[in-house]
């Protein structure tokens, strides 16, 4: 016969009781200690860990109120809340038996009691405390996870006044359970803003699921989201929770919204309103439990007024708007940002001692970024690679610097090279066409044909 893990303590005045279960119940259980003095479990637990206690209603000679077996009860529970209780006593009292599981116990055992089931009693309170045990250890696995997942995840960096008031309202939609719509172009940090808004609720201990909803195709857009049951369809091996389900508790990033055709947009409307999603494959209605946070950089106002964006679904998505500005316009945030990158790509190729050159910044701040925060991530990861000296220079962004020159990039305001250079440009753009090119500086043909002898053009 082989033993189970569990770990007993039996809790008893009468000796002869305690020898009886303990012979009982010991060729099934690991460990089975006994005790004759409730006044010592504080110090047995203190020592040692219990699935299941079986205690004794009554200690006093005499007292058949059961009242120092839910003192001990309660007592239990407050040094070990997974503990499974089951209560023993001479005197059958439907009353006192009903408190005590309202209180906490699993069970209620009358002496003299059956072997069957008294047995069978204690193995399904180790069984309950033992899962009790799991899903407490997977929860703390989850939050574990959680954080180190939020780790590798960027913070919301800066201090312009667009940033300081998407704070403000993250602040004040964070604790709400209202639906968000975050708008802006690719690469502005939409998906970092929706996680500081998980970061902020309280689903924070729960996960943050992102999912590019524009990239499902009509046939698994069911499937991955809603879930399915095996032998749904052809591929379906097995059951699947979709990702409505499988972000319980937590939130769920819709990104790219404004990507999904009208007959999807359909589909997510009627979740979204019923909040209750149907596997793939079966009738069966199932509650959500996620907070919604959708991200697009589309106009979906436009959408709406060309018809290829439902403006019900519209209204359900933007109960809160917050748009995020591209990194140009926001210039005073991209040294933070920079140094922010620095100090993590100068980690990871082990140069630590790297800084960057006031020039540089200048160029940095100056630059357009059509890619965003995305595209200056990848400028000083490759820099950072490239630089063989102490401090990044203009020279280690490579071809990155030739973009930089091209959109009006200089470390320095010498009106005069300024103007040549606004010169060239300007012809180079018109192909050579002198007066289109005079027409866009603001210059007669004559005016430019004397710039362009004095700076040798």
């Amino acid at each position: 016969m082989s033993k189970s893990s569990g770990r007993i303590l039996l809790v008893d005045d009468d000796e002869f009781v305690l020898l009886s279960i303990k012979l009982l119940l010991e060729p099934h259980f690991a460990s089975v200690k006994t005790t004759n003095n409730p006044e010592r479990i504080p110090a047995l637990f203190d020592r040692d860990q219990f699935d299941v206690v079986v205690l004794d209603m009554n200690f006093r000679q005499g007292d058949t109120t059961g009242n120092q077996g839910l003192f001990w009860l309660k007592k239990i529970l407050s040094l070990s809340p997974d503990t499974q209780i089951v209560l023993i006593t001479a005197y059958a009292d439907i009353q006192v038996a009903v408190e005590s599981i309202k209180e906490g116990a699993l069970d209620f055992i009358v002496k003299p009691w059956q072997n069957e089931k008294l047995l069978a009693t204690v193995k399904t309170a180790n069984l309950v405390s033992q899962e009790k045990q799991k899903v407490r250890q997977l929860k703390s696995q989850q939050k574990s996870l959680v954080s180190a997942l939020d780790q590798r995840y960027e913070p919301l960096i800066g201090k312009s006044e667009a940033i300081s008031a998407i704070r403000k309202t993250i602040e004040k939609v964070a604790p709400t359970e209202a639906v968000v719509l975050i708008l802006g172009q690719n690469g502005t940090g939409k998906e970092v803003i929706a996680r500081e808004i998980h970061r902020h609720s309280t689903r924070s201990e729960g996960i943050f699921m992102a999912v590019d909803v524009g990239a499902l195709s009509e046939s698994i857009f069911e499937s991955e989201l809603f879930g399915h049951r095996k032998g749904a369809f052809t591929d379906a091996k097995e059951d699947r929770v979709g990702r409505f389900e499988a972000a319980a508790g937590g939130t769920l990033l819709l990104d790219e919204i404004g990507n999904l055709s009208l007959p999807l947009q359909a589909k997510l409307l009627t979740v979204l309103q019923h909040k209750k999603v149907i596997r793939l494959g079966t009738n069966e209605p199932i509650d959500l439990d996620v907070r919604i946070i959708c991200a697009t950089n589309c106009n979906l106002q436009a959408m709406v007024k060309e018809g290829k964006f439902r403006e019900d679904l519209l209204y359900r998505i933007n109960t809160v708007e917050i748009t995020v500005p591209p990194l140009y316009d926001r210039p005073e945030d991209i040294p933070l940002i920079a140094a922010h990158f620095l100090t993590r790509f100068s980690q990871k190729y082990q140069k630590p001692y790297l800084k960057l050159a006031a020039p540089v910044i200048t160029y940095l701040q100056q630059y357009r970024w059509p890619g965003n925060i995305r595209e200056l991530q990848h400028a000083l990861e490759r820099a950072v690679i490239m630089c063989e000296g102490e401090q990044l220079t203009a020279e280690d962004f490579g071809s990155f610097q030739k973009q930089m020159a091209g959109d009006f990039m200089f470390d320095h305001l010498n009106l005069e090279k300024l103007e040549a250079w606004a010169i060239r440009k300007a012809i180079a753009k018109h192909s050579g066409n002198i007066s289109h090119a005079a027409e866009e500086l603001g210059l007669s043909r004559g005016a430019l044909y004397r710039r362009m002898e004095t700076y040798g053009i």
